[in-house]
């Protein structure tokens, strides 16, 4: 079989370059047409598990308590906060961003209604809501009553007054809302029972319609937090401002991704031309490999273009990642051939290319087989963006192999071996590069003490790996210059907060209590069902549903998440009930409850009531912000205290309450990290002791080329858990990625040194040999494999960052190991007959 493939490819290919290289140049413009359909995704829906039950929830509960995005716009005058110029100018910047398309309201310190800084009446507040834009509220009862009150202290105000926010309400798209929650009930219909042939093309139409209409809204968006920031900069010189909000921090990430893309494409690419020059030194070894690099991206991009598959955040370095192995691959293809070169001067060129391409295919593409299995490995994961970024990855690598055995032969051949010969200066023989060989000759001199040293690192790795967490920040994600940390950072730490954290409190169906079972004697089915209704109807009325012991227990909730130390603001109905209270000194019975609920102005209730109660649904919403830049928070710890609490500590049953919210579903994502950890290693490690037996057909060459590539990654890992660094969403992908890229390294050297074992029948001979050919070729590709790594530190991204440094340090490792550890096993075990 093999054999046929080979002449197959040799008549195919080889024989015809220049119809080879039409029929690619024809694939390279069809796939180039389709870039213009290349996508970044930064939504929420990039970021989600699959199959999250929380999520479902999450979703359910935000469809009966509808809200728009939020925009918050954090300010710190220079002068006073109650000033006259601070009032102005947040007066002006309200009237300004109101002018924008997309903001359907702005709330401010000037709009917050003032209960106790006027003489009027309670009666007459009602009618004309006293704020600080009423020339008869005073100033300073307005700081006093703004700084105590329940509702707006830490939501538009900081404790210490010198910050306000204000909030700015973006419009709904309804119809977009509409599609999604189609689309999302397709989705669980299909993963739980399946869909019909109509239901599966009515998902795929509405997936289409969701992604047009979510650019759509992305892009004006994009443009109108554009104009925002325009206005916030003509103010800038009176305060600090800072911009934040969901919406764009969605922005910033599209605006992110595309920046890593054009830095991290432009940075290896600049990177590997400096190695290669410095490596080989020739024209045409510069040219070709760059070639393929530019063929492979960007018929990858085409291709995800053609088929709608959007990039995010942690797939953003796919395109660095495909020009490095390529370039790896062609690194190993060049050195063969001018290894061949030299040793046969008077082969011709199709001779000498055919030969290259016959000796490195299967070594070439056990490689690439051994990266897919590393990166598809992740497609085991639980998290949505990284089981893309498997595929994704796992697609280019093919792309990648394809290219370096079509592309890259037919160039040579059409080159000629005028300028493939390697000059004497760049020779194999040159001394330039020496690490191998001292390698070669240390393992053979201190081969022992390197097994000890690597067993001892290990077990100190293992160590580490067992000190391993995944409590992350997500303000921490992004670098302390960005707009998205500095907003964050002061929301969090003076405005209550970030993360989001719900409780819902349903109540017992008092419907029953309206219905006299005498009264019901002797009516028919007609009239009972009438006399249900009205006691519904009564039953969730507000003059019935609203009682001082439905408002304790929201009260008690209350009170209790606002004692927990990770908590920053909590809001409930119980605040607009304090409230009250406060202006009207004592509690409220059920009839000024009422008449509170029903008299209150619309505009009012719907800020502070609204949000936090359903009669309908007989059930109370309290939500509450996370102090995500505490250093000591255990998210996972605050959900499951919350939990206890709620039933041990309030006697509240499992039925009557239900804890959700961004929290929840951000936790459920860290928490899912181990498990995708454990998993995406295993896999990755069955994947690769598969293809090393069907390359090798033997259990100790297995074992020995898989142990060392064990090392690089288990140290880093190792430097994780004592260096206390969190995983993320990013940094589990570490192990499986290293392992995968790093095998090649044991595969070409195995696979060379069973070859010149053939011919010197002598192990230590062996070493030396191999150390000088292929340990040069998995030194040049493992060079420019850490190098294109570090390009990644350039970005905005903190997990991208951590990314690219640890797994340029884990190759480093893994290359020493390959070139110490797996030559001295190969002379212990003596595994070649």
């Amino acid at each position: 079989m093999s054999a046929k493939i080979a002449r197959i490819y040799d008549i195919l290919v080889l024989a015809n370059p220049k119809l080879i290289l039409a029929a690619l140049l024809s694939i390279l413009v069809l796939f180039a047409y389709y870039t213009k359909d290349f996508r970044l995704d930064a939504s929420a829906d990039s970021l989600l598990l699959e199959d999250d039950q929380d999520l479902a929830i999450f979703r359910d509960i935000h469809q009966r308590y509808p809200s728009g995005d939020l925009l918050i716009i954090t300010y710190s005058p220079q002068n006073d906060l109650f000033s006259d110029a601070a009032l102005e100018t947040i007066m002006q910047l309200r009237e300004e961003l109101g002018t924008v398309e997309s903001v359907e309201t702005v709330f401010t310190l000037l709009d917050a209604p003032l209960l106790k800084s006027s003489d009027q009446s309670f009666t007459e507040m009602l009618d004309d809501i006293p704020n600080l834009e009423k020339p008869f509220v005073d100033r300073a009862q307005a700081r006093a009553e703004l700084l105590a009150s329940p509702v707006f202290s830490e939501l538009i105000i900081s404790a210490d007054a010198k910050t306000t926010a204000l909030l700015l309400v973006l419009y709904e798209d309804e119809k977009f809302n509409a599609l999604g929650r189609t689309r999302n009930d397709l989705r669980t219909k299909q993963r739980s029972q399946g869909l019909s042939g109509k239901e599966r093309d009515t998902l795929r139409q509405i997936e289409a319609d969701y992604i047009v209409m979510r650019d759509t809204i992305s892009d004006k968006r994009s443009a109108d937090i554009a104009h925002i920031r325009k206005i916030l900069d003509g103010y800038r010189s009176d305060g600090v401002i800072y911009l934040g909000g969901v919406p764009m921090i969605t922005d910033d990430m599209v605006t992110f991704v595309r920046s890593d893309l054009v830095v991290f494409g432009g940075g290896v690419l600049a990177f590997l031309l400096i190695v290669l020059t410095v490596i080989f030194r020739q024209p045409l070894w510069i040219v070709l490999p760059l070639l393929s690099c530019f063929y492979a991206g960007l018929v990858m991009i085409g291709l995800l273009g053609m088929t709608g598959w959007n990039v995010t955040v942690i797939s953003s370095n796919f395109l660095a990642l495909m020009l490095i192995i390529t370039i790896s691959m062609n690194i190993h293809l060049i050195v063969r051939y001018r290894q061949l070169s030299r040793d046969n001067p008077e082969d011709d060129q199709r001779s000498l290319v055919r030969k290259t391409s016959h000796k490195m295919v299967r070594p070439c593409l056990y490689t690439a087989l051994t990266t897919i299995f590393g990166f598809a490995s992740l497609v085991v994961s639980d998290i949505k963006p990284v089981i893309d970024f498997g595929w994704m990855m796992s697609a280019g690598l093919a792309v990648t192999f394809a290219t370096s055995f079509l592309l890259f032969p037919t160039l040579l051949l059409v080159a000629g071996k005028r300028w493939a010969t390697p000059q004497p200066d760049t020779s194999e023989h040159g001394n330039r590069f020496l690490l191998p060989v001292y390698l070669a000759r240390l393992t053979q001199a201190h081969g022992n003490k390197i097994l000890v040293l690597a067993v001892a690192v290990t077990a100190v790795s293992a160590i580490g790996i067992s000190q391993l967490r995944v409590e992350n920040s997500f303000i921490n994600y992004f670098n302390s210059e960005t707009e998205i940390y500095r907003g964050l950072k002061q929301i969090d730490e003076q405005l209550g907060g970030t993360t989001p954290l719900e409780v819902l409190i349903e109540f017992e169906d008092s419907t029953e209590n309206f219905l006299n079972p005498e009264d019901l004697q002797g009516l028919s089915e007609y009239e009972i069902s009438l006399e249900r209704e009205f006691a519904e109807a009564m039953a969730r009325s507000p003059e019935y549903w609203l009682t001082p012991d439905k408002i304790q227990r929201i009260k008690e909730v209350h009170d209790y998440l606002d004692s927990l130390p990770e908590i920053g603001k909590v809001l409930s109905l119980a605040s607009a009930v304090r409230v009250g209270e406060d202006v009207l000194g004592g509690e409220l019975d059920s009839m000024m409850l009422a008449l509170l609920y029903t008299q209150i102005p619309a505009e009012i209730k719907a800020n502070i009531i609204d949000p936090y109660l359903s009669i309908e649904h007989n059930e109370a919403r309290l939500f509450a912000r996370v102090l995500d830049s505490k250093p000591d928070i255990r998210r996972n710890e605050l959900l499951q205290t919350v939990h206890r609490d709620l039933g041990e500590k309030l006697n509240l049953e499992q039925k009557e309450f239900t804890v959700s919210g961004l929290l929840v579903l951000y936790n459920n994502m860290l928490q899912s990290l181990f498990s995708s950890q454990i998993k995406t290693i295993g896999v990755v490690m069955i994947g690769i002791a598969i293809m090393f037996l069907l390359l090798f057909r033997s259990i100790p060459l297995a074992v020995i080329g898989i142990l060392p590539n064990l090392i690089g990654a288990g140290v880093v890992l190792g430097v994780m858990g004592w260096a206390k660094i969190p995983m993320d969403m990013m940094t589990i992908t570490i192990a499986a990625i290293t392992i995968g890229i790093a095998v090649d390294n044991g595969i070409h050297y195995i696979y060379r040194f069973r070859e010149e074992y053939a011919q010197t029948k002598d192990y230590v001979e062996t070493m030396r040999i191999c150390h000088s050919n292929i340990g040069k070729a998995v030194f040049f590709t493992t060079l420019t494999i850490v190098i294109g790594f570090s390009i990644l530190v350039f970005s905005n991204f903190n997990p991208t960052i951590y990314f690219g440094v640890l797994i340029a340090a884990a190759m480093l490792i893994a290359l020493l190991a390959a070139l110490t550890v797996l030559p001295k096993l190969i002379l212990l075990w003596k595994p070649f007959n």
